[in-house]
């Protein structure tokens, strides 16, 4: 992570995600989906403009949770900046 006052473009909570950056997850990174907090955020992309949403607690038979691809305005920060 080069910049540290702003979160990367794309970022997933999946470790075997080629996307998945540990040292962002762990500093705490917020996500604002259409203006409003979202909590339940497993994967994001700024530049193409959408989120993949965990959906209550289902999961598929591989054990990963079931989740659904929403388009819209992203704005992911970094918690410790926000404070």
């Amino acid at each position: 992570m080069s910049d540290t006052r702003t979160p990367p473009d794309r970022l997933s909570v999946n470790p075997a995600s080629p996307y998945h950056d540990a040292e962002a997850l762990e500093r705490g990174v917020g996500v604002r989906f259409k203006g409003v907090e979202k909590t339940n955020v497993d994967e994001y992309c700024v530049s193409e403009g959408w989120v993949r949403l965990s959906v209550g607690k289902t999961v598929d038979r591989k054990g990963n949770a079931m989740t659904v691809k929403l388009r819209g305005e992203v704005e992911p920060y970094f918690q410790d900046l926000a404070e």
